[in-house]
């Protein structure tokens, strides 16, 4: 096993002073890589303390939300369900670019609401120091309505934070990354009930082929398929090939496409007019 640098070490240190500061706090919890490690050292510093908050709507798989919840169960912490049913948020369903920060707003109003009920003083979220690099309005509403980020307070890097997970032995240290399945949309068409699933069932069936990493774009009526590039024979072998067409022309796309770039994050903020 790798050992950590002594900089990712004081990185650690410095956020766990972060949380003890803190004297109580909700974390935001999805699941993923970095609020897996956000909770679990939240925990490990505030015990009782510390409770993990997790929301739950159509844009939001199953499988994220089972393994969440079989975390917390696993480590003894609290957790408490937040609705967020995004699509009931005016404005939301259109999909304009700061369609984050409208979902945002509105979620972490409703965890800092909860929390006061339980008598929490924080609610944290988990963002990393590689999210400033790229375009996150959600982070707008972090700071307007005063929510920690603490792994970026403490100068963490999504590197660190997986090579500290992988030292304490989180599961989650070489997870994928995710973000809602909202993200997956054009900026400008209309998100519905119906497109989030068949993005979730499309994702699902190319985890299922044997993909880590994967992103399945809807642009319309047709899907842009974005894996790693060292993936890229998996998806093109034909028997794969012929499965996962007839499999996406079921869900409702006329055309299935793949992304000869592969995955990357934010790539559908490659629309937005460059400033």
């Amino acid at each position: 096993m790798k050992e950590l640098t002594a900089q990712q070490i004081e990185k650690y240190d410095r956020l766990k002073k972060s949380l003890a500061d803190m004297g109580s706090v909700a974390v935001a919890f999805s699941g993923g890589v970095d609020s897996t490690f956000l909770l679990k050292t939240a925990h490990d510093v505030l015990h009782d303390h510390c409770i993990a908050v997790t929301a739950v709507s159509c844009s939001f798989p199953e499988r994220e939300r089972k393994e969440a919840q079989e975390f917390c169960k696993t480590e003894g912490i609290r957790q408490l369900i937040c609705e967020s049913e995004e699509l009931n948020i005016d404005g939301f369903s259109q999909n304009p670019p700061n369609r984050c920060y409208i979902c945002k707003k509105e979620l972490f109003g409703k965890m800092k609401a909860l929390a006061e009920k339980e008598g929490i003083a924080c609610v944290a979220e988990g963002s990393n120091i590689d999210d400033e690099g790229d375009y996150r309005p959600g982070l707008q509403a972090v700071k307007e309505l005063g929510i920690q980020s603490p792994l970026r307070a403490a100068g963490l890097y999504k590197e660190d934070i997986r090579a500290l997970s992988r030292t304490f032995g989180l599961p989650t240290w070489d997870k994928p990354s995710f973000a809602c399945l909202s993200s997956r949309f054009v900026y400008g068409e209309t998100i519905t009930r119906e497109k989030l699933h068949m993005v979730d069932a499309a994702e699902q069936l190319l985890l299922d082929l044997g993909c880590h990493q994967v992103r399945v774009r809807i642009h319309g009526s047709l899907a842009r398929i974005e894996v790693l590039p060292e993936e890229f024979p998996l998806v093109l072998e034909e028997k794969n090939r012929s499965r996962i067409i007839e499999a996406m022309r079921d869900l409702g796309f006329a055309y299935v496409t793949m992304d000869l770039i592969g995955y990357r994050t934010g790539s559908m903020n490659k629309t937005l007019p460059v400033k």
